[in-house]
C-alpha cells in the first residue's frame, strides 16, 4: 500500500518523497497535537485520549486500518495524513497537512498523491473531496491537483450550516503532440 510522489524537486527538503503508508497509533497521536491558527483551527482534532477513548475516526483502530494513512517524507517524518472514505461507487477524501508545512506549496502534491492512491485502491471509483467554500488555499491547491469544482451545497457543521464545494478529481489528460503528417 505504498504509494509516492516523485515530481517534488521544487519543494523544501522536509516535503519531498511523499509517500502514503498505514497509519500507525503513533501517527494517529502526532496527528491529534498538531494545531492550526485561526481560520484553520476548525480543523484541529481532540485529543488522543478522547479519540482513542470514545472511539471517534482514527481513535477508532479499524478505521485507522481501513480509511486512514499516514503520509511520510523522505526522512520518514510525519508531514500528514488521509482518509479514503467509501462512499457509493466514490471515494471522499480527507486530507491534513502539517501546520508548519502548510503554504508550502505541498498541498497539490499531497493532495493528487492522495487521488493517484484513490484511484489504486478502488480503481472503478470517482475521487472526490469536500472544502468548506471559504477556503481559498486549500481549493487551490486542490484546483492544481487536478479537481473541479462539482456541486456547491450547505450542510451543517458544529460551528452551524456552512457552505461546502464538492470536488471532482478530473487530471487533465495530456495533449499529443501535432504532426504535420
Amino acid at each position: 500500500m505504498k504509494a509516492e510522489h516523485d515530481g517534488d524537486g521544487g519543494l523544501p527538503v522536509e516535503l519531498r518523497g511523499m509517500r502514503i503508508v498505514p497509519m500507525s497509533a503513533a501517527h494517529a497521536e502526532a496527528i491529534c497535537s498538531w494545531r492550526y491558527s485561526p481560520p484553520y483551527d476548525r480543523f484541529n482534532w481532540p485529543s488522543w485520549e478522547e479519540m482513542s477513548a470514545r472511539g471517534i475516526e482514527f481513535g477508532d483502530p479499524w478505521l485507522r486500518e481501513t480509511q486512514y494513512a499516514a503520509v511520510l517524507n523522505v526522512r520518514d517524518e510525519l508531514i500528514g495524513y488521509v482518509q479514503f472514505f467509501p462512499l457509493l461507487k466514490v471515494t471522499r477524501l480527507g486530507l491534513g497537512l502539517r501546520p508548519d508545512l502548510c503554504g508550502k506549496g505541498a498541498g497539490a502534491v499531497l493532495t493528487r498523491l492522495a487521488a493517484e492512491e484513490a484511484l489504486r485502491r478502488s480503481p472503478g471509483d470517482e475521487v472526490d473531496l469536500e472544502v468548506l467554500a471559504w477556503n481559498t488555499r486549500a481549493i487551490r491547491a486542490y484546483e492544481k491537483a487536478g479537481f473541479v469544482l462539482d456541486d456547491t451545497y450547505c450542510r451543517q457543521t458544529s460551528a452551524g450550516p456552512e457552505m461546502f464545494h464538492c470536488m471532482v478529481y478530473r487530471p487533465a489528460i495530456p495533449q499529443a503532440p501535432n504532426h504535420p503528417f
